[in-house]
């Protein structure tokens, strides 16, 4: 890999690092255990650029709602309870 860029940087009053240059606007972030930071560029993905697999799972989901294949409701105050502790 090649080294585009060398500089110091430090943390701002929030704790944020600011990136010169930057090409992108979101990153994937992976922090190590002796302090080291690895950013990786991500791209998020407009909703209209979804997959044909990711629609088709949507679609059946649907169907199977339709077709009433679902679980028992869901009870929130037991999940609450589950949440506190």
């Amino acid at each position: 890999m090649n080294q585009k860029n060398t500089y110091e940087a430090k943390l701002d009053s929030k704790k944020r690092v600011t990136i010169r240059g930057a090409e992108t606007e979101y990153y994937h972030v992976i922090e190590h255990e002796d302090g080291t930071v690895v950013l990786s560029p991500r791209v998020l993905v407009h909703p209209d650029e979804v997959s044909k697999k990711s629609y088709k799972m949507i679609e059946k989901a649907i169907e199977n709602l339709n077709d009433g294949k679902v679980s028992e409701p869901i009870d929130m105050e037991e999940l609450k309870k589950l949440l506190k502790e």
